[in-house]
């Protein structure tokens, strides 16, 4: 299946993006074609690829297997244009996906789903995922929220509380800065 975590879709602006670091008061993305780094605020509707799903008559299906269809079908190749008329996308669309709802997916849509395929295929962001390093990453994120878990335990001694690198914190007490 091909990876999509960190890449973005922003409202409003064409494109994808990549998550590059997180600032004070939002994220700072870079655009996968021009590699133009900005910060975007909190207050900012983005949508991550790897949390959009298109209907099917069944269940929901996720983008990531969408696009992995896709790349399976024309081999790593591109895909028919965005800009193509209705009927060649539908029946497109229909060879990818053929349990979609058509009643609730647009042309729109689709044209919007090629697009961004276009995009990461011309980048170079089509990568699958490797089950191995999924697993190893898991481990080292446990691994460190354990590390974490055992720098924060404290021993409670009455009003002060000595943490374990040795710090005294007074607890319940407020100072005012009078006497």
């Amino acid at each position: 299946m091909i990876d999509l975590t960190g890449i973005i879709s922003i409202s409003g602006q064409p494109g994808l993006f990549k998550i590059i670091a997180q600032s004070k008061n939002g994220i700072i993305i870079e655009g996968l074609a021009d590699k133009k780094r900005t910060n975007i605020y909190s207050t900012t509707k983005v949508s991550t690829l790897s949390d959009i799903g298109m209907y099917t008559t069944g269940e929901d299906k996720p983008i990531e297997e969408i696009i992995t269809a896709v790349f399976e079908k024309e081999k790593g190749g591109p895909c028919v244009s965005a800009k193509a008329d209705d009927k060649e996308i539908t029946a497109y669309f229909g060879l990818v996906l053929p349990e979609y709802d058509k009643e609730r997916v647009y042309v729109s849509n689709m044209r919007k789903l090629f697009n961004w395929y276009t995009i990461l295929q011309t980048t170079g962001n089509l990568k699958e995922k490797d089950a191995s390093a999924e697993t190893d990453e898991s481990k080292a994120i446990k691994a460190a929220e354990k590390n974490n878990v055992a720098k924060t335990k404290t021993k409670d001694t009455g009003k002060n509380i000595k943490t374990s690198a040795g710090n005294k914190v007074t607890t319940g007490v407020r100072k005012t800065g009078t006497a």
